[in-house]
């Protein structure tokens, strides 16, 4: 594929890659460059290369190889599965793909066995299948490629915002007010790359959650508060939870969890909802990963379904 660099930029090339290709990861990006399937106006790429306007960017993506992950049978909760797609409820504490420090027991372990290797090669062999993440303390909604145009189709709904992401979180303090939208530019913490942190224009990338309180309950200084993601940065919601002075409970990277009132035992974000267009027959489709356990005592203190809070 060839894209045009249309609006003037000084951007490093793979930052500007993967803003336009989203279902390519920013390492994906970079591996690429570096095995010289990229090429800048006709020439091979530079890892370091600055983009500009005009500039005409080639990229190749290599057939797929056999994933290096080994297939192990793993417990998974299916929401939904068909010949494109699976959607998964994924489990609090389950990494999404292997990693160092973690090459077994991720969820794509378990689907290269589910699914007998039939997974999309888009992601490379670290990612089969994997359109979009959740972080390893977070549950709920995760919807997998099985194949390549559906992995694209998918990436292209995640990258123009028409697909829905609704998380559910508890938080330690109240939200004010109740209900508002945070709109803010996400960037690496300059103190701590291993951390996200708010950034001051044009540093970081423009991030937007509107943000509900359903349910506040006094007696811990806690809140049941309902997201909607319009975009989908690193830690997006933690951050701006965080942000607010609202950490939420369990956060083992933005909260101090010693002093907070709620002890859970695990980060109190939850994928709810996620809404896509079906890859093939393009029709809407809701999934709802059930409401962890953790989270009844603020469900019992909800005053009507929480559905009717959308």
């Amino acid at each position: 594929m060839t894209l045009t660099v249309d609006q003037p930029s000084s951007e490093r090339l793979d930052a500007w890659l993967a803003s336009r290709l989203p279902e390519l990861s920013r390492s994906r990006i970079q591996d690429l460059i570096r095995e010289q399937y990229i090429q800048r106006n006709g020439q091979v790429a530079r890892p370091r290369d600055s983009v500009k306007l005009g500039d005409l960017i080639t990229v190749l993506i290599p057939e797929a190889v056999p994933s290096e992950a080994a297939a192990q049978d793993l417990p998974l909760q299916i929401l939904f599965e068909d010949d494109d797609i699976i959607v998964i409820d994924k489990e609090h504490g389950m990494v999404v793909h292997p990693a160092v420090g973690n090459h077994e027991g991720t969820l794509v372990n378990a689907l290269l066995h589910h699914c007998k290797g039939q997974l999309s090669g888009i992601g490379g062999v670290e990612r089969p299948g994997i359109v979009h993440r959740l972080d390893k303390d977070t549950s709920g909604c995760l919807i997998v490629a099985k194949n390549d145009h559906a992995h694209q189709h998918l990436a292209s709904q995640f990258a123009n915002r028409t697909n829905d992401k609704i998380y559910l979180c508890i938080t330690q303090n109240v939200p004010v007010p109740d209900v508002d939208t945070v709109f803010t530019h996400i960037g690496r913490d300059t103190r701590n790359r291993q951390k996200m942190a708010v950034v001051t224009p044009p540093a970081g990338r423009a991030s937007i959650t509107d943000y509900r309180v359903i349910v506040n309950d006094p007696s811990t200084s806690t809140a049941l508060v309902l997201c909607h993601l319009h975009t989908g940065r690193t830690h997006q919601i933690r951050v701006h939870m965080k942000h607010k002075g609202t950490p939420i409970i369990g956060d083992p990277i933005y909260a101090q969890i010693q002093r907070q009132t709620a002890q859970t035992g695990r980060l109190m974000l939850h994928a709810w909802r996620l809404s896509i267009d079906h890859p093939r027959t393009l029709e809407r489709l809701h999934f709802v990963a059930p409401i962890p356990p953790e989270f009844t005592p603020w469900q019992q203190c909800l005053t009507r379904p929480i559905e009717t809070y959308l």
